[in-house]
């Protein structure tokens, strides 16, 4: 027995709500629900792909009440009914389960975790070793030295040792911690105000929840009068986190063995469900599941099946630049020492110009015995002319990083026509990620070769020039080969979609080249300026450090949330606002907010958390961004991650820096023009506003716009009934709020608390704006009811966002989807025109004389 595989028993309940809740939403073509499905499926994909096992049993919950109802009619009487969109999907995902080949198990009246125990403690009592595969804490009760947590989602391996750091209390002690912290998720009531930190300092202090109730009288303050009124409580609490072992079964571990998959039944589930990735790995068994068979070096199926040739000879290179000067569109991509595309020293080069054909030219592998490579600076100038004629079409996957590569060399890439990224971004900006592996196996049903499969991870992981040849040409041709059966399978798509084609060729593909000249350009910074106000601001910190201390009754930390739970919540009392799901109370920023009404210390740590943000995110870090080589910092522009259109800046971000507080502008200050030169920066005033007036056709807003008015001072005008003149700041300030409030979906209870009033009278003023402003009510009213029929919304340029969730069961997730809706044509439109006018722009400083250059976008100022 002990030279078996551990026995590997999966949580399906506990993984089924936590992929639902976790993962985002997926439907079918036809608005079947399917996120749950495909989460729990990729789980046991990736467990069986661990731990490879030869016994496996899938539990999930039976239906009805269990023993546990009987000792308490309230277990679990507060949880909602189960969504109609997940319970849709649970039948579809166990009938794939057993078509795997998993077993699958269902006991009635008692729970998932009773039946989990009882074959974990067979299988130990006859030597063998247990995996457990959960998401649920109860379980780390079963924990000893033969049966181990994992939990697949997140990779968390809880052993025995590892059990008694997260909580504070051995595995032996669970049921006790468990029945003093309750469980809010499963409606058990444990002891008022005690917390995890709490309950392990009773149980390390003495020894066992019999000895706390035992010695209940000698707990002081308020925690202790808690204590002592739930006992009854506690006890019960205790039976009902207990899991059973002993449940009568009907099975053993010996008859979980997993059997031959039934392909078929596969083949026609995941057509149904529309999982082309998974369609495309059927053919293994389930202990081994089918994906792309590994060759030599790590690399993908794909590269097993296709002619990838490696070029160390001036003949091949020759012969290829003339089959690329004679194809239509060709595709190429760079290989690199670094992410970074301003400090990446190219490695080699791939070309392809049609499927399962493609070339990899390395130019700078340095390791030992790597053989001789054709010399870099001779490649690129042989390849100049085609790279830099503007005629000549290539076609690539996120080729800004390319174009900011060949520079570093001296080479300016033109012709850049199609990238299948933003192909794919614009066809659907939400479908999925637009990275290359995402959109191989969305729209092609294709695993590629990963980066860790040829460079390692962490710190075993090398730069790619110490990747052999061997390894290094079959992922390199990849990546261009991939980009030609992307473009073919993408641009034909685009076809019968004009809007959206002429986003893609008028927008997003001359935005290319604008952005990669942004990037390299970078932008100056005043470092000693930074340098000077993080002193300032540790200051500051160390004030209010000491301020909440004092506020406190002693020094605590005041980045950890612990902490600040047991100062708030247990020492102070306050109010607890929201739970976490962990079912401790929330210390997260809305909540603080709502406190610090009232509370002083709730208004200090927001204070701090605010300038400790400031300062470890951009008065510390930006110094550190500076390029050696250029003395500037080069922030990335991400085309293809906001679902609206609008660009994002990341390493560093520089789109976030706080402009209504005195210190963030300050850091703004710091952004500096070199000696001789200026900033100069023009925005656009309320341009969603303006947006909105356009779209609804409302004639007071058009009005107010069209005599240029204050928008915010005429809308708090219609709003309260005085003139303009008499319209005072705090009613400017509450109109403002309306004016973008709704924009963006926000809720009468939202703007309530934005402004510091009552739900009642914040929806009064909603109610009185829709009527001075009936257009803007009359194109929400039809925006929603458009994106119903058609499943999306489009700006006025044409760009598309879907929407599948607008018609959702689920409440929650079609209001979100409501309120996408009607932000998006406004968002979206106002991203097309910073964008048209990113391009104009810079074709205007590219054609003439004048020495100036863009160096920033924030949003909806240039």
């Amino acid at each position: 027995m002990p030279d078996r595989k551990p026995l590997v028993l999966v949580d399906g309940s506990s993984y089924l709500f936590r992929a639902y809740h976790a993962l985002p939403p997926l439907t079918t073509s036809v608005g079947d629900p399917t996120g749950a499905i495909y989460g729990v499926l990729s789980m046991l994909k990736r467990l069986v792909s661990d731990y490879a096992p030869e016994r496996m049993g899938v539990v999930f919950d039976a239906p009805g009440k269990t023993f546990r109802n009987d000792i308490y009619a309230d277990y679990k009487a507060h949880r909602p009914p189960m969504p109609e969109d997940l319970g849709a999907q649970i039948g579809p995902l166990k009938e794939a389960i057993e078509a795997l080949g998993l077993p699958l198990l269902s006991i009635a009246g008692v729970e998932a975790d009773d039946v989990i125990a009882t074959l974990a403690d067979i299988e130990r009592a006859r030597g063998g070793e247990v995996v457990v595969s959960t998401g649920d804490k109860d379980l780390a009760q079963l924990v000893d030295g033969g049966i181990t947590l994992v939990n697949t989602m997140s990779g968390e391996l809880l052993d025995a040792e590892r059990v008694h750091e997260k909580f504070g209390v051995p595995p032996e002690r669970i049921i006790d911690y468990l029945a003093l912290v309750g469980d809010t998720s499963d409606n058990i009531p444990g002891v008022p105000k005690c917390g995890p930190k709490t309950a392990a300092k009773w149980l390390a202090q003495y020894g066992s929840l019999d000895e706390v109730i035992a010695h209940a009288d000698e707990v002081g303050g308020k925690i202790g009068e808690n204590l002592r009124a739930a006992l009854d409580d506690v006890r019960r609490a205790r039976e009902l986190v207990t899991i059973r072992r002993d449940v009568e079964l009907g099975i053993e571990p010996e008859h979980l063995d997993i059997r031959e998959p039934d392909t078929e039944c596969l083949r026609a589930l995941y057509t149904q469900f529309e999982f082309r990735g998974l369609l495309d790995q059927l053919g293994g068994s389930a202990a081994e599941p089918a994906e792309a068979a590994p060759t030599e070096g790590g690399a993908s199926e794909i590269a097993a099946r296709c002619e990838y040739e490696t070029i160390l000879e001036l003949e091949q290179l020759d012969a290829w630049i003339e089959r690329l000067k004679a194809a239509e569109c060709f595709a190429l991509d760079t290989e690199t020492t670094s992410l970074d595309a301003m400090d990446a020293e190219l490695v080699g080069l791939s070309f392809a110009v049609e499927p399962e054909v493609a070339v990899y030219v390395p130019v700078a592998h340095r390791y030992v015995g790597v053989p001789e490579q054709l010399d870099r600076e001779m490649v690129l100038e042989r390849l100049r002319p085609l790279l830099e004629d503007p005629d000549r079409p290539k076609v690539g996957q996120n080729l800004k990083y390319d174009i900011t590569v060949l520079a570093n060399h001296g080479v300016t890439l033109r012709g850049v026509r199609h990238d299948t990224m933003l192909e794919s971004y614009v066809l659907d900006s939400t479908a999925t990620r637009h990275d290359m592996d995402s959109l191989a196996q969305k729209y092609l049903g294709l695993e590629v070769t990963s980066f860790k499969a040829v460079c390692g991870s962490g710190r075993h992981q090398i730069t790619f020039d110490q990747v052999s040849l061997e390894e290094a040409t079959p992922y390199a041709a990849e990546d261009a080969e991939i980009a030609v059966r992307l473009h073919r399978e993408l641009w034909p798509r685009f076809e019968p979609l004009e809007g959206q084609r002429g986003i893609y060729e008028a927008i997003e593909m001359p935005l290319v080249p604008v952005l990669a000249r942004m990037e390299r350009t970078g932008v100056a910074i005043d470092a000693a300026k930074l340098g000077e106000q993080s002193r300032t601001i540790a200051e500051r910190l160390a004030a209010i450090e000491e301020r909440a201390h004092t506020e406190a009754g002693g020094p605590f930390n005041l980045n950890s949330p612990k902490q600040l739970q047991e100062i708030l919540f247990e020492q102070l009392e306050l109010p607890s606002i929201r739970k976490t799901p962990s079912g401790q109370p929330s210390t997260a920023e809305d909540v603080l907010e709502v406190l610090a009404a009232d509370y002083a210390l709730p208004a200090l740590i927001l204070e701090y958390r605010g300038l400790a943000k400031l300062k470890s995110t951009y008065s510390d870090a930006l110094p550190q961004r500076i390029n050696a080589r250029t003395g500037r910092v080069h922030t990335s522009y991400q085309q293809a991650v906001a679902s609206t259109g609008r660009l994002s800046s990341s390493e560093p971000n520089l789109q976030n820096i706080p402009i209504r507080t005195e210190e963030g502008r300050r850091i703004r200050e710091a952004f500096v023009a070199p000696e001789g030169r200026r900033l100069i920066a023009a925005d656009y005033s309320q341009i969603e506003l303006r947006i909105m007036a356009h779209l609804s056709g409302d004639a007071g807003l058009l009005t107010a716009f069209s005599e240029d008015q204050d928008i915010h001072r005429a809308t708090a005008a219609e709003v309260f009934g005085r003139g303009l003149d008499a319209v005072t700041d705090d009613q400017r300030r509450a109109a403002k709020a309306i004016n973008f409030g709704l924009i963006y979906g926000m809720s009468a209870w939202g703007l309530g608390r934005q402004l510091g009033i009552g739900r009642a009278e914040a929806q009064a003023y909603v109610d009185t704006y829709f009527e001075r402003y009936p257009g803007v009510r009359a194109y929400m009213d039809a925006t929603r009811e458009r994106a119903r029929e058609q499943g999306y919304v489009e700006t006025v340029f044409g760009r598309r966002l879907y929407v599948p969730e607008i018609s959702a069961r689920n409440a929650q997730r079609r209001q979100y989807a409501e309120r996408t809706a009607i932000n998006a044509p406004m968002q979206g439109t106002a991203a097309d025109i910073i964008k048209r006018a990113m391009i104009t722009v810079d074709q205007w400083l590219q054609s003439t004389e004048i020495d100036a250059r863009l160096i920033m976008q924030v949003h909806d100022e240039l």
